[in-house]
């Protein structure tokens, strides 16, 4: 025969006991109902009762389950379900026990324990969960008190090491037979695929629970290259990188850490797939909404380069703002070809705010207009007259362009390169590399244009010419014509100056068909004839006129334009 059950013990007190000999005596009656009270460990201790929670201290929750004296579970069952509980809740109980106290000790288990090998025969058979007790740790595992000893392997306990198995006695667990054979006593436990039906459960209903939008606190579980996987309460949920921060995160590792308590909100839920996406930067303002109230057109601000594409470099001027230099905006010189010749990914840049557009999250930014405008300092730096040299950049069909300084380049005419021959193209002469030096023939700050010449560099007759006379020196030159008050003079080969006529006007020779006289020259050609002058002295009185060999004062002599300025001596 088995053994009986441990939790059988109650017995009827029979009419011989000595209580039933007292007359009229109460002590029966309240020894009967004390029993019929305590007997419901045995016969209620499996069934589900119901009670509505009472109190809750700091380590205990008192339940009223319908009798005098209510029950107590400890509050610790209910933190490690992740369960909040408070005055009010109903919840599903069963009786253990009653402590020293007289408390009823009861558990949320609400299976029921076998009481005999016919319940033990009906669990195997339905493959229900019944109720336990571990008692001690033996080899291979633990025994324990389902109504007869029963053995449960350690691989089957749900307990990862020998340690945590060694702080289950003691406990109530819940567990199936896997195995039963009434002639050998042998009886063998299942807790591990009590525990797993129990999880799947619980992650079921918490995927019917969870809502999209509401916020929740978990712990980071894992970290992966793509996110972080965090427990919300029984369930597993994903952040991915790209909603930890408003700023760039390019690893989850870099901003979390494994046990760390997070506040994020549930973004998406998929109770199909089982699939929760949460977001921890939704939770913050986005950096965008004062952008344009923040950064101005005009500003100087600092930033760290993010990274670099072809066309520009990304720039992070706080988290979850970023703008771009581009390419044509990194420097003032022509010959920067890649942005990471400029800067590359890490480096701290001061940069200049060219536009903001707030609608589309989108700033312009300028590294060269940082540095300061090379051109600002050219028209000081190289006024018109000034002698530069540089090194020839690019050659196009219309002349060369020489940089001159850093961000700053002047072009060479095709005519202004050479003075000997005729250049049909620069490349000619030139090559793109190759330092020169040149003249500064104009330069418009406006336009950003700086006009230079080669040719004007190398010395000419007209040079020598000028440099050995002064102005108010007096010359002879020939008229090679006349005409508007002016007159071209040659004053030796490759020599030519301008000359201002005045009132010797050369109109009557260039119209000779006009019937009006110049009384002015003939009255000096009489005059002349009258007094017997000499020829020399006579022609000073004439008329200008294509051909004469005359005097002149030089009144201006420019070096830099090459132009003699005469008049009339």
């Amino acid at each position: 025969m088995p053994n009986p059950s441990i939790l059988d013990q109650d017995r009827d007190i029979g009419p011989g006991s000595s209580t039933s000999t007292e007359p009229k005596e109460s002590f029966g009656d309240i020894l009967s109902q004390y029993e019929q009270a305590h007997s419901h460990k045995a016969e209620e201790g499996g069934r589900g009762l119901e009670g509505t929670v009472v109190a809750v201290t700091g380590d205990q929750v008192f339940l009223d389950i319908g009798y005098k004296i209510e029950g107590i579970i400890p509050l610790a069952e209910f933190q490690n379900a992740g369960e909040e509980i408070k005055p009010g809740d109903r919840v599903a109980v069963s009786i253990k026990g009653r402590g020293e106290d007289g408390y009823y000790e009861l558990s949320k288990i609400k299976v029921e324990r076998p009481k005999d090998w016919s319940s033990l025969e009906k669990a195997f058979a339905d493959k229900i969960a019944i109720a336990g007790v571990i008692t001690a740790v033996v080899k291979g595992g633990v025994s324990v008190d389902v109504g007869v000893r029963a053995f449960m392997p350690a691989s089957r306990s749900g307990a990862k090491d020998a340690a945590e198995m060694e702080k289950l006695i003691g406990q109530e667990i819940r567990c199936r037979i896997i195995k039963l054979d009434v002639a050998d006593e042998d009886v063998v436990v299942d807790r591990r695929a009590i525990l797993e039906e129990d999880e799947r459960s619980a992650k079921e209903k918490r995927y019917s629970e969870v809502k999209e939008g509401e916020t929740v606190t978990g712990t980071v579980r894992s970290l992966t290259d793509y996110g972080a996987f965090v427990d919300i309460g029984g369930v597993d949920a994903l952040l991915h990188v790209g909603d930890i921060s408003w700023g760039r995160v390019n690893k989850p590792a870099d901003a979390l850490t494994v046990g760390q308590q997070v506040e994020v909100k549930v973004l998406k839920v998929d109770p199909a797939k089982r699939r929760i996406s949460l977001g921890m930067k939704q939770l913050l303002p986005h950096p965008w909404e004062l952008a344009s109230e923040k950064y101005k057109q005009g500003e100087r601000v600092t930033g760290t380069v993010t990274r670099v594409a072809d066309f520009g470099a990304f720039v992070e001027l706080e988290k979850g703002i970023e703008g771009l230099i581009h390419l044509s905006e990194m420097s003032w010189s022509k010959k920067v070809r890649k942005p990471s010749d400029v800067v590359k990914a890490g480096d701290n840049v001061d940069v200049v705010i060219l536009g903001v557009n707030q609608a589309d999250r989108r700033i312009s930014l300028g590294l060269k207009q940082a540095l300061g405008d090379p051109w600002m300092e050219v028209p000081h730096k190289f006024p018109v007259g000034a002698v530069v040299e540089g090194a020839v950049t690019s050659l196009t069909k219309f002349g060369a362009f020489v940089q001159v300084s850093e961000g700053v380049e002047g072009m060479i005419h095709v005519g202004d390169i050479s003075a000997e021959k005729r250049i049909n193209a620069p490349s000619d002469v030139l090559r793109v590399g190759q330092v020169v030096k040149a003249l500064v023939l104009e330069c418009d700050l406006e336009k950003r244009r700086l006009r230079l010449g080669m040719k004007q560099l190398v010395p000419t007759s007209l040079d020598e010419y000028i440099g050995e006379h002064k102005e108010g020196d007096v010359v002879t030159g020939r008229m090679i014509e006349a005409s508007g008050g002016r007159a071209r003079v040659e004053l030796g080969e490759g020599i030519q100056g301008i000359c201002r006529l005045g009132s010797d006007s050369p109109e009557q020779e260039e119209k000779p068909s006009d019937s009006k006289v110049d009384l002015s020259s003939l009255s000096t050609m009489l005059q002349s004839k009258w007094k017997g002058g000499q020829g020399g002295g006579a022609s000073k009185r004439e008329p200008a006129r294509a051909g004469q060999i005359r005097s002149f004062r030089i009144v201006k002599l420019d070096p830099s334009a090459k132009k003699i300025e005469l008049e009339l001596a």
